[in-house]
């Protein structure tokens, strides 16, 4: 395969904001702010600064570390145009803190805040990000990760966030203000032009047999990303924040967006001298990022499986509720009719107003959620994908399991990426009360209808 490098590569991105008096609260706080930041470095071209949206003077906003047990208690001020909402993408929260607006929250206005606080159970690799008006904040910039650190965390050298994004920029490197394009909606979603990754830590060089965490997050607003690494041998052990019973070796890695793994790999010498984050395109390698490999440090003992997390596991499916999704609409087949708030429209005014996906013949949510269940109560939802484009389904709340063919269970996850014409199955066991969000995590096929929603009581 061939191996060359993009057109651009993405520094570190921190942004430059007028400075505002000091915040007045014991909490540490998020600002939700707009800036610029040098998004194309200078050795590619005098590129200007990109007008973003960020948290707190960067993009990504802070990484935010703790430990298994922690309290997570974060304040966000909201000094965009605009109101807006954190979602924390993966974390078992109590509903009131899960960062929806009109479902468990008022959206923030601006100059107001909002206090977050919920416990971490699990350990993991999570993020945040907008979720109000998603489709433009988030292709803004409104997003960060939470690192959750396990209480006996294996030991490594560098433990380093990987975040992949997808930026559409005009020739003078400004974010395009297309954000209702009906192409989009009706096809793979808002796809950019700029596909970079950004690392937390980026070490000038690491020794052979060097150990690294790699915790990979797909932020992307549509685009499926496909990576490798190169320049190491190890194995996969997390996936969605969650621990693998059994880690899985190295190959190339297809994220839909919002999705996640964790890597441990040991840096190995080749003939790059290198540690290398490759984007796959088709049958050509774009080299995004790479770490020199320099010098020599002892082997280290074989990878173990990460320690687990509480989060429940399926062993059987016994007096399950099942609860089946059917996917349509888009380009290339898409929907004759749809019901849209109560009232059953003909595509052209589902057209008109910008709902073109469906979740069983539903298109936007509707007063009636997909399925209202107690507390514990096992739900199997089998998925038909009944369209041209791959979605990234994603449930809030919980993880869920895959059901294999064989009847076996896939690993924990909150994201599941479902390719065009494809059926699969999930189920997971019904945990805290209130109103959950189930939606495509191509967040313009969610803005335009691929949204519904689950009661736990």
């Amino acid at each position: 395969m061939p191996l060359t490098r993009r057109q651009f590569l993405a520094s570190t991105a921190a942004f430059t904001v007028a400075p505002k008096a000091s915040l007045a609260s014991t909490t540490p706080v998020i600002e939700a702010t707009t800036g610029r930041l040098q998004l194309i470095d200078a050795e590619f071209g005098d590129y200007p600064e990109t007008e973003v949206w960020g948290y707190s003077g960067s993009v990504p906003g802070p990484l935010l570390r703790y430990t298994q047990g922690d309290t997570l208690k974060q304040e966000l001020l909201n000094s965009l145009p605009s109101p807006t909402a954190i979602h924390w993408h993966g974390i078992r929260v109590p509903n009131a803190m899960d960062g929806v607006p009109g479902m468990t929250q008022d959206a923030v206005p601006t100059g107001d805040r909002f206090h977050y606080e919920f416990p971490l159970k699990d350990a993991g690799t999570y993020w945040y990000h907008s979720h109000n008006q998603s489709t433009e904040q988030v292709a803004r910039g409104l997003y960060g990760v939470v690192v959750v650190e396990e209480t006996n965390a294996p030991d490594v050298d560098h433990d380093i966030v990987v975040v992949l994004d997808d930026w559409r920029l005009s020739d003078e490197a400004q974010i395009t203000d297309d954000f209702n394009a009906m192409h989009d909606w009706t096809h793979a979603g808002r796809l950019g032009n700029y596909i970079h990754a950004q690392l937390s830590e980026q070490p000038e060089s690491v020794p052979e047999n060097a150990r690294l965490r790699l915790r990979f997050v797909n932020v992307a607003t549509d685009r499926v990303i496909t990576v490798s690494v190169q320049g190491g041998a190890g194995k996969l052990v997390a996936r969605d924040g969650m621990p693998l019973e059994t880690p899985e070796p190295l190959d190339a890695m297809p994220f839909g967006p919002a999705e996640r793994a964790d890597l441990i790999i040991d840096a190995q010498a080749n003939e790059a001298s290198a540690l290398q984050i490759v984007l796959h395109e088709g049958d050509t390698g774009y080299l995004l990022k790479e770490i020199p490999i320099s010098g020599t440090q002892p082997a280290r003992a074989a990878i173990e499986p990460l320690p687990t997390n509480p989060m429940p596991r399926l062993s059987d499916l016994t007096n399950s509720l099942t609860v089946p999704l059917h996917m349509e609409g888009g380009a290339m087949g898409g929907l004759r009719e749809a019901t849209y708030e109560g009232e059953k429209l003909d595509v052209r005014s589902l057209v008109d107003k910008g709902q073109v996906w469906a979740f069983n013949g539903q298109a936007g949510l509707s007063d009636t959620p997909l399925v209202e269940v107690a507390q514990g109560q096992i739900v199997r939802i089998p998925m038909q994908n009944d369209t041209s484009f791959p979605h990234a389904m994603h449930l809030h709340g919980t993880h869920f399991q895959e059901v294999l063919p064989d009847g076996s269970f896939g690993p924990l996850k909150d994201t599941l990426l479902m390719q065009p014409r494809e059926t699969r199955e999930i189920a997971f066991i019904a945990g805290a009360p209130g109103k959950w969000l189930m939606h495509c995590h191509m967040l313009s096929h969610a803005g335009a209808g691929m949204r519904t929603w689950i009661k736990v009581v």
